[in-house]
């Protein structure tokens, strides 16, 4: 037999993997351009603004998102993944009080965190149905993670279960934070103070 010998497995196909590779690359570059200018307060960026931050061509983008709305859907995960460490962190105290009230601490940090992201996806929400059912998603999450905490007697209060998840939803700390104009760590305690005057 005769001929050139076989390709070993990994030679097979290395520009095919190379694409690939740099494929991975863009797009996680893209996503992140995409979350970096969010969170420099711009809440509705361009395309043309997200190429320029990734450092890829316009033609880049599209390639790997059809449209804003689709890329959104990325960071959604993304987000997703950064905040279920937090969420599954188990909880100090045993009194059930007490953990409602380190809720407050979580979701501060969270809402501080996504916040900006929460804040541009508001601005597309009504025009996409991913980011409208998105944010319903994220409510009902929410709010199942505090009836988690709370007995069943507790939880059955209406009145008293809808107050809570008002006080403990990222609207309420946005309000506390940016019409009200306070600190994080004023927000926190004002929201403190009125779940244990409530709870009492």
């Amino acid at each position: 037999m005769s001929g050139a010998p076989a390709a070993r497995p990994n030679e097979a196909f290395p520009a095919k993997d190379g694409r690939r590779r740099r494929g991975e690359d863009n797009r996680a570059k893209i996503v992140a351009a995409m979350l970096e200018i969010i969170h420099a307060g711009e809440v509705a960026p361009s395309a043309e603004q997200v190429a320029q931050r990734a450092d890829v061509g316009l033609r880049t983008v599209f390639r790997h998102f059809q449209d804003m709305d689709s890329l959104y859907r990325e960071m959604s995960v993304v987000i997703a993944k950064e905040l279920h460490g937090a969420a599954e962190t188990p909880f100090k105290s045993q009194d059930w009080r007490e953990r409602v009230v380190e809720l407050i601490g979580r979701r501060a940090w969270a809402f501080e965190k996504i916040g900006p992201f929460l804040r541009a996806s508001a601005v597309f929400r009504y025009r996409s149905k991913f980011l409208d059912a998105d944010n319903l998603d994220f409510a009902a999450a929410l709010r199942a993670i505090l009836k988690r905490q709370l007995p069943p007697a507790v939880a059955r209060d209406q009145p008293k279960l809808e107050i809570l998840d008002l006080l403990l939803s990222f609207e309420t700390w946005s309000r506390l934070r940016r019409e009200q104009g306070l600190t994080p760590k004023r927000a926190r305690e004002v929201l403190e103070t009125a779940v244990r005057r409530l709870l009492e």
